[in-house]
């Protein structure tokens, strides 16, 4: 049997975006078979820190083995969801930090896993879960829905013209208990209409960010991600389909916003204050070569923000703690940050 290993996606393009320097300490919330995460650990050499979060326990079990042996000292490494980034920052004193990056594909390794249910190439058990302890699987989702929301899961989530036709039938063959049957009756409805991809592709998508709150988890990490940057902190999100992309994309640009009020406000009543700057506004993709040694990379879709500081956190910071106006704190440890972060989640 062929031994399955991933690949990092646009690895180079990762670094130079997260500007990683040595001695600095950064958060993979997706750490996986930890290809980035090694990367991240070589090039912030010496004195380097990186916090790795991972749900997937086998994942954080194969980052352990490839990582543990060189950095040891410098990774930590949590099995957890990113939607509870800041709590895990504070639990373990990692804040702030001077890059964060979000890996959202599946990895070849999970997709290659008999047992997780995420591929059709193989038959295997609907489960799709990223981590077995979560309750719901996506054997629960297609054998009790009912036909309404089963649609509306497909049409939501997999952007799939057909959704209406393949609850129906999924419907009608139930229980549907594998992997290559929920594949033929996907592929027996849409019929002939094939494009570049299988015609299950899209269900598969739908019910795996179903199965584990992919999208309201990503909205809310991407919230918690800005406070725990420190100032010039970077952002950095690689994506790989047009729902995670439209949410950081308009993420990014409404915190790169002083004010977000509609057009037709006659004044800003919102008393928002840009807490990121885009560092690149054109979009990174992989280039051809990539492509060709990875197939996978190719919907893959970088995007890049940094840290700035309001002027209401800089004089909060400045007069609370009575620091001279020309103290250059630079976002490390910022006490205002710092202070409100805790109160915030301490009870957690």
């Amino acid at each position: 049997m062929t031994k399955t290993t991933h690949t990092p996606v646009l690895l180079q393009e990762t670094i130079e975006a997260l500007a990683v320097q040595p001695g600095g300490r950064y958060i993979d919330c997706t750490v996986g078979g930890g290809g980035h995460a090694a990367a991240i650990l070589k090039h912030s050499s010496p004195g380097g820190q990186l916090l790795g979060i991972d749900a997937d326990p086998d994942a954080l079990k194969k980052a352990n083995r490839k990582l543990a042996p060189h950095y040891s000292s410098s990774i930590l490494l949590i099995n957890d969801n990113f939607v509870n980034l800041q709590n895990i920052c504070i639990k373990y004193d990692f804040f702030p930090v001077h890059g964060i990056l979000f890996d959202l594909g599946l990895s070849s390794l999970q997709l290659s896993d008999r047992e997780r249910g995420f591929s059709f190439q193989q038959d295997s058990p609907l489960d799709m879960r990223f981590s077995p302890d979560q309750d719901i699987t996506a054997a629960d989702i297609v054998n009790t829905f009912t036909e309404n929301r089963l649609a509306s899961i497909l049409a939501t989530f997999g952007e799939e013209s057909y959704s209406k036709q393949i609850a129906r039938n999924i419907i009608r063959e139930r229980p549907v208990t594998s992997t290559r049957q929920l594949a033929g009756i996907v592929e027996q409805t849409i019929g002939n209409r094939r494009g570049k991809i299988h015609p299950a592709t899209k269900t598969f998508q739908a019910l795996r960010i179903a199965v584990n709150q992919e999208l309201k988890n990503l909205q809310s990490a991407l919230k918690q991600a800005v406070d725990i940057l420190g100032f010039e902190g970077r952002l950095v999100v690689i994506s790989y389909h047009s729902l995670e992309d439209r949410i950081v994309k308009q993420f990014m640009r409404q915190e790169a916003k002083d004010c977000v009020c509609p057009p037709e406000a006659p004044k800003c009543i919102c008393d928002h204050k840009a807490s990121l700057r885009l560092a690149s506004r054109k979009v990174i993709t992989p280039s051809p070569a990539e492509i060709y040694y990875n197939p996978r990379s190719r919907s893959a879709k970088l995007r890049v923000a940094e840290r700035v500081s309001n002027q209401s956190e800089y004089f909060d910071a400045t007069e609370e703690y009575s620091l001279p106006d020309d103290f250059d704190t630079r976002g490390w440890r910022k006490p205002a940050l710092l202070k409100k972060l805790k109160v915030t989640f301490s009870a957690s």
